[in-house]
C-alpha cells in the first residue's frame, strides 16, 4: 500500500509535471520561495524541501550569483540544501561519517562570534568518496545548544541531516560569512584523513546567522584541495 505522499512531495510532482509539460521552459527561473509559499500555502520551509527534491531529479539547478563560493568537482556547494544534496549528481556518491556528537566549551569562539555563553554542541564529521573510501572533508559543526540541538549528545544525531534538524529547531541562516584559507593538517587531522601530517587542505569558517543577527551555527571545514577548489563571481549574475 502506497503512503500518502506528504506536503512538499505533491508540491514538487506539480512542479515536475510543469517543467515536463514545458510550461516552464528551460532556462526560465521558477518564482521565488515566497511566491511558491503563497500559491502553495505552506510555508517557504516546505517550499525548500520541495525545490531540494526537484533538484536530486536533476529538473532544476541553483545558481550562484556575486561572491565567493566552493566548489566540490566543479559543482557549486549549496548550503541551503545541505552537503549530502549539494554533491548528488550521478557521477559523485559519497557517505558521511559521525565521530563525535558533544557539548564542549570554546570561551574564544565564543569572544570571536560575539556570543556571552560559551557553551556549543559540536558535531564531528568526515566524508569519503563511496568508490574508494577517499575522505575528501571534515568538519565541526558549533551549534546554539537550544532545545532539539542540545538533546542531540544523549541521543546522536542518527540519519536525520543536519541542515533538516536545524531548521527543526527553528534556526534558519539568512546571512553569515565564510573565510577560507590553505594550511597544512596536524597529526589527529592526518589520521582522520587517512593523509600524512603536513598535506595542505583547504580550510573554511563559516558563520550563519538568523535575520535578527542570532547565532545559528559556525562551522569548520577541511576540504581536500584535489576535489574543491575557491571561485570569486563579479558583475551582475547569469539570467
Amino acid at each position: 500500500m502506497t503512503g500518502v505522499p506528504l506536503k512538499h512531495q505533491r508540491i514538487s510532482r506539480i512542479l515536475a509535471r510543469e517543467i515536463r509539460g514545458g510550461s516552464r521552459p528551460a532556462g526560465r527561473r521558477l518564482p521565488g520561495e515566497h511566491a511558491l509559499a503563497q500559491r502553495f500555502g505552506v510555508s517557504r520551509t516546505t517550499i525548500r524541501a520541495a525545490l531540494a527534491e526537484l533538484s536530486e531529479e536533476g529538473l532544476i539547478t541553483t545558481r550562484t550569483g556575486k561572491g565567493s563560493y566552493v566548489l566540490f568537482d566543479g559543482r557549486p556547494l549549496d548550503d541551503r540544501l545541505g552537503w549530502a544534496r549539494a554533491v548528488a549528481v550521478p557521477r559523485v556518491d559519497t557517505t558521511v561519517r559521525t565521530l563525535a556528537v558533544r557539548e564542549t566549551r570554546d570561551a574564544a569562539l565564543a569572544a570571536e562570534l560575539g556570543l556571552e555563553k560559551d557553551v556549543f554542541v559540536c558535531v564531528e564529521r568526515t566524508r569519503e568518496l563511496a568508490s574508494d573510501g577517499t575522505v575528501v572533508s571534515y568538519e565541526r559543526s558549533f551549534l546554539p545548544p537550544v532545545p532539539v540541538i542540545r538533546e542531540l549528545p544523549a541521543r546522536g544525531l542518527a540519519q536525520e541531516p543536519l541542515t533538516e534538524l536545524l531548521l527543526r529547531a527553528g534556526l534558519r541562516a539568512d546571512h553569515g560569512e565564510q573565510r577560507i584559507s590553505g594550511q597544512p593538517v596536524d597529526a589527529r587531522e592526518a589520521q582522520l584523513l587517512r593523509r600524512t601530517p603536513g598535506d595542505w587542505f583547504l580550510q573554511t569558517r563559516r558563520t550563519g546567522r538568523a535575520a535578527d543577527g542570532a547565532f545559528v551555527e559556525h562551522v569548520v571545514m577541511l576540504l581536500d584541495p584535489g576535489h574543491f577548489r575557491l571561485t570569486l563571481a563579479f558583475g551582475p549574475p547569469a539570467a
